[in-house]
């Protein structure tokens, strides 16, 4: 019997998925009634005696059946395949399936008659660069061509007469998140119609699982499959369910469906997508048997400003169907630049046009309708001058940021399309990329996009990864001008740039890429690595990160749970699971060996080449994964080996349970300490907190003033009034509760929110609840109070300690602290509150007022005087009446205020303080009365007193 095997490499791994062996043996059972029945249900549908003439030919495909499982964006695939020879003599089977080029095959196994044969992962042996070239020139298949994100697997094998063949592949990838979904996507073309077709796919995300959803099938030489533009609706035979953490979709057509949708057998590309739910802060930290995952993904974000040049390719190449479509393509994109955005547009071919000479213009409507002209008018002709339009790209670039305050942090990007090799200028690939990278120096970034066949392929990709860029390439017969909308809708919205993710020294190592130049709204950041010390309780996470203006920073300690007590056994869908795969540990093999292909692809040094190639190859060997370095080799198995069974090894989801939370970290630059969450700020006593009471504090006399402000739920009080002065403003809300039992008051009441406003050096604004914070300086950024960050920006700083403070400091003179009051089992009268302490008024007038800040800067004495009594009592008591009476009184601002002594509790009472009381409501202590300082909404600036702030 002849054996022939033939790969097309560039595959990835993935744990076995099965039926039952019942069903296995019911298979094998009925395998030729169910041919029988097949071919009967397929002659009945119209017009397919051709293609049943031409099916006899060939072995049929009995099963075709794919089962996956994701768990926290990694998923493993299985796809199994039966083929039958019901044939008088020896036939030719080919099993093909198209896998993501991005996936790593871990196991092929067959079986012929009553022989099985096994894939073996070994290394490559190094040949020469002739070979090589040869090596991976993949002759044109039926199905190839189609995306540029597929790779085919192939192979082919003899089945004697009456006898079957089964086929198992197995395939890895970690889902990449684009324009804020994840996709998975299976390749269902198995060039005829099968009598049993399923798919099974599993998620499991302890995230929470949103915005699930299965599209029409996608084959883009059938588009829309029959369906009408704009149906959204699953293919016909697809289940869907899910609960918040797991969900099960299934496709299982039959025959006749599977004709509906394509007679030929090729139906098209099986898609799920879904996103997981997410918030600022360090992301999802994943920990499992001595590995992590870190998954960053932040939302709420202002996008950043972008200054972009677009250098397009109008050579003679692109004459036709491909200038058009980058035409329409460019106009949409010029019309989704946002108003604070900068760019320009470079024409090459042997020449170099630049639309606006030396210079990026702002997005106006007059800008915006004159480069749609410009590009309207645009030609194909001459030959491409890849270098020098490179080169003109960059000076625009590199100038515009030489001669323009661009602090904002906004990003610069060059995004490169061409549809050839150059011809004109400089020609060598090596001296294009160190040419462009000797331009660009690192300042920004570059996107590269090939059309069509002649595209030099290696040249675009290193030199989006020697720049911090992405590369894209798409057929010439696609719908290319939807493809280009949708690669710069990827990297349209800038929210994040130069973000930095740092975990203690001492405790972690082989950390995967941890730096990014930016972060684009609806991708994710994904790091991984291994834990040095395994006998701790928590990983420390940090980020660091800016946007506009803002400098962010989260941090927290992520709880590793050792052993894990967390499993899927007993989740539907999962029951069967055999094995014990740490998705974690493979994930991290993944990221790992994915960076030293594209270190080694960007690396000029042949014995940095050699290392990276045998740490690659090593890696790829220890995880049996299929890649540049490595093939997959078939051996016979013993001879009473038994047929591969569709056995899923469910990989282990130790850990993914409650520890597997959502964490927050901030990254501290190259040799910064991790030092203790201490308070970095002194609070002092000046405070509004609780029911509300207030405290004064006056270290040069030694004493503190308390009194209480008997509100109303919705009241606005103004805490510091400066506003003409430093430009600040705090004001504070009530919510009202009911009163305690047996006490004296009607109601209590708690500032719920505190709102602080700055107009110097620029206006922004603060609005703080226990839940969550708004910071508004021209962008707005949401901020959860249950994750601690840094924000920063040049005259402000907002610091949150996760559930218990957050202090504000602006132009580093003025401090505000905000403690968060949370009860887990409130009584009937307690409410989630905030309480309000002022740390540092040096930055603050002598004229600041408000109900604190009109004592800031004043002095306050105490005095006891005897206070005659007005009335005189007669007889014998007459002489005892007349005695004075000592009192303690405040004198403030000429006017006196009788005092008692009491205590007062602070900081969530972990301190007591010793004050002079002010009763009915703070008379005569306050200027006015406290009507005078209820503000008319949480903005309100103004002051019911005069500079003076004297009545």
């Amino acid at each position: 019997m002849l054996l022939w095997l033939w790969l097309c490499w560039g595959f990835s791994t993935s744990a076995a998925q099965p039926d039952s062996e019942l069903m296995a043996r019911y298979l094998e059972e009925k395998l030729m009634a169910d041919y029988s029945i097949m071919e009967q249900v397929a002659r009945r549908v119209p017009r397919q005696a051709k293609f049943l003439q031409r099916l006899e030919t060939r072995p049929r495909m009995s099963e075709f059946t794919v089962k996956s499982t994701i768990i926290s964006r990694y998923a493993f695939t299985t796809v199994s395949c039966t083929m039958v020879n019901s044939g008088s003599e020896a036939r030719e089977a080919v099993f093909e399936m198209q896998i993501p080029a991005a996936a790593f095959i871990s196991n092929f196994t067959m079986s012929i008659g009553n022989k099985t044969y096994y894939g073996e992962v070994t290394g490559k042996e190094k040949k020469h660069s002739s070979d090589d070239k040869a090596r991976h020139k993949k002759p044109p298949s039926p199905t190839d061509g189609r995306d540029n994100g597929y790779e085919t697997f192939k192979a082919s094998v003899f089945i004697p007469r009456k006898m079957q063949a089964k086929f198992l592949l197995h395939y890895e990838e970690l889902l990449q998140r684009r324009l804020g979904k994840y996709e998975y996507t299976v390749s269902i073309r198995p060039q005829q119609l099968v009598g049993r077709l399923r798919v099974e796919v599993n998620i499991l995300e302890n995230s929470g699982i949103v915005s699930l959803e299965v599209p029409p099938l996608r084959n883009s030489k059938h588009k829309g499959n029959g369906k009408v533009e704009g149906d959204v609706s699953p293919p016909p035979s697809t289940v869907v369910g899910h609960t918040k953490t797991l969900a099960k979709v299934t496709f299982n057509p039959s025959v006749v469906e599977q004709t509906r949708i394509a007679r030929n057998g090729i139906l098209g590309d099986f898609i799920i997508r879904y996103d997981v739910k997410r918030e600022l802060s360090v992301g999802d930290v994943q920990i499992l048997n001595g590995y992590f995952v870190h998954y960053f993904a932040p939302t709420d974000l202002p996008p950043l400003p972008k200054n972009v040049v677009f250098v397009l390719d109008s050579s003679a190449s692109m004459v036709g169907t491909k200038l058009k479509q980058t035409k329409e393509a460019l106009f949409t994109i010029l019309q989704d630049l946002r108003p604070e955005d900068h760019f320009n547009i470079v024409g090459f071919s042997n020449r170099i046009k630049v639309w606006q000479q030396d210079r990026l213009v702002p997005v106006t409507p007059n800008n915006i309708r004159d480069a749609k002209k410009y590009i309207h008018n645009m030609s194909p002709t001459g030959g491409t001058n890849i270098n020098g339009a490179l080169q003109t790209g960059a000076k625009l670039l590199n100038d515009y940021i030489a001669q323009n305050d661009i602090d904002a942090r906004s990003v610069s990007l060059i995004i490169f399309l061409t549809d050839g090799r150059p011809t004109v200028g400089e020609t060598q690939s090596s001296k294009i990329l160190s040419n462009t990278k000797d331009a660009i120096r690192d300042k920004f970034c570059v996107f590269t996009i090939g059309i069509g066949n002649d595209v030099d392929h290696k040249l675009l990709e290193r030199m989006a990864l020697e720049n911090c860029g992405m590369t894209r390439h798409f057929q010439e017969d696609e719908d290319a001008a939807s493809h280009l909308k949708g690669f710069y809708d990827e990297i349209g919205t800038p929210l994040l740039s130069d973000i930095r993710v740092d975990y203690p020294e001492d405790n972690v190592e082989q950390v995967t890429q941890n730096f990014f130049p930016n972060y684009f709204n609806g991708s994710e950041i994904v790091i991984a690595g291994k834990l040095i010390n395994r006998t701790s309780d928590s990983l420390h996470v940090e980020v660091t990160a800016s946007n506009s203006k803002k400098y962010i920073l989260l941090k927290t300690d992520v709880a590793i749970d050792f052993p894990s007590r967390n499993d899927i056994r007993g989740v539907p869908g999962l029951e069967d699971g055999k094995g014990d795969k740490n998705y974690i540990e493979r994930a991290w093999s993944y990221l790992t060996i994915k960076e030293l292909l594209n270190s080694r692809l960007k690396s000029d040094d042949n014995q940095e080449k050699d290392y990276l190639m045998e740490k690659a190859k090593s890696m790829a060997l220890t995880y049996n994964f299929v890649t540049p370095f490595t093939v997959l080799k078939m051996r016979e198995a013993g001879l009473h080996s038994e047929l591969p069974q569709e056995e899923f090894i469910s990989p282990s989801t130790d850990g993914i349970g409650e520890k597997l939370q959502s964490l927050q970290g901030h990254k501290a630059p190259p040799g910064i300490h991790r030092q203790q969450d201490t308070q970095r700020i002194k609070i002092s006593k000046t405070s509004a907190d609780g029911d509300p009471h207030f405290v004064i504090d006056f270290p040069s006399s030694k004493f503190s003033v308390c009194f209480n402000i008997d509100g109303e739920p919705g009241d606005i009080l103004r805490l510091v009034s400066d506003h003409k002065e430093s430009g600040v403003t705090v004001n504070g809300q009530l919510i009202g509760a009911p009163a305690p039992p047996n006490g004296h008051k009607k109601h209590r009441t708690y500032f719920n929110t505190i709102t602080i406003l700055s107009n110097k050096p620029e206006r922004s604004y603060l609005e703080i609840t226990p839940k969550r914070i708004i910071l508004d300086d021209g962008e707005r950024l949401l901020l959860s109070c249950d994750r601690s960050a840094i924000v920063r920006s040049s005259s402000l700083e907002v610091s949150i300690s996760a559930n218990s403070n957050i202090t504000v400091t602006i132009r580093d003179t003025i401090s505000f602290v905000i403690l968060i009051h949370h009860y887990k089992k409130p009584a009937p009268y307690q409410r989630n509150h905030l309480g309000f302490y002022i740390s540092n008024s040096k930055g603050l007038s002598s004229d600041s007022h408000g109900l604190l800040g009109q004592f800031l800067n004043h002095d306050i004495k105490l005095l006891q005087e005897a206070l005659n009594t007005s009335n005189h009592q007669v007889g014998q008591n007459q002489t005892e009446a007349s005695k004075p009476n000592p009192t303690n009184t405040l004198k403030v601002k000429g006017r006196l205020i009788p005092v008692v002594r009491k205590q007062r509790r602070i900081y969530n009472g972990q301190q007591e303080v010793d004050c002079w009381f002010a009763k009915n409501n703070a008379e005569k202590l306050i200027d006015g009365s406290y009507k005078d300082y209820l503000a008319s909404h949480p903005f309100d600036t103004g002051t019911s007193f005069g500079t003076s702030n004297s009545l």
